[in-house]
């Protein structure tokens, strides 16, 4: 029953991007944990966007998300601010939560190539349902235009959950990882 709910959401936010022409698909890996994402303006300088990571830091964990955000990319700048919802499935506890937060990075101007930033969600216990009483999400990147459609990167990832199943914030992922984004 609980993968059911995790699957549901995900499926909910392909159903969603189906209307939206993705802008990008970003796939990163760790030794503990692989991610993907897809997200497509739905609008001008509105994304609609969603992802899920499967990672086996401590204990097996599931995470999807599907979030709305503004953003604006420009030839300084790449930042994003909006909500997302957030469903968790993990061997200390089962559950969702809509949060807020965001993406920023910076290109730098005597490397134009190369852009360095971060993003972080927060999903208070107010804006939670099921197990899970709250998340945070971060992470930092360091990202490098290899063409004009294909970045690489190189970041850290922290993914942190309570559970009302469990003693105490589980930490679900955290290390270095890797990945490629393709634009489009």
């Amino acid at each position: 029953m609980k993968k059911r709910s995790l699957w549901s959401a995900v499926l909910l936010g392909a159903m969603f991007c189906q209307g939206a022409i993705a802008s990008s698909l970003d796939l990163n890996l760790s030794s503990d944990a692989i991610g993907f994402e897809a997200a497509g303006e739905i609008a001008p300088g509105i994304a609609l966007g969603g992802g899920i990571l499967r990672s086996e830091y401590r204990e097996d964990a599931t995470m999807g998300h599907i979030q709305l955000l503004g953003v604006e990319r420009n030839g300084d700048i790449d930042i994003g601010v909006g909500a997302r919802w957030s469903q968790f499935e993990t061997d200390y506890g089962d559950g969702g939560g809509l949060g807020l937060g965001g993406y920023g990075y910076v290109y730098l101007p005597q490397m134009p190539g190369v852009s360095l930033g971060g993003y972080g969600f927060y999903s208070p216990s107010v804006a939670t349902s099921s197990d899970l009483d709250d998340s945070f999400e971060y992470g930092l990147r360091a990202r490098y235009a290899f063409t004009r459609n294909v970045d690489g990167y190189v970041g850290y990832r922290r993914l942190r959950a309570d559970f009302d199943t469990s003693p105490g914030t589980q930490t679900l992922d955290s290390g270095a990882h890797a990945g490629v984004r393709l634009n489009f």
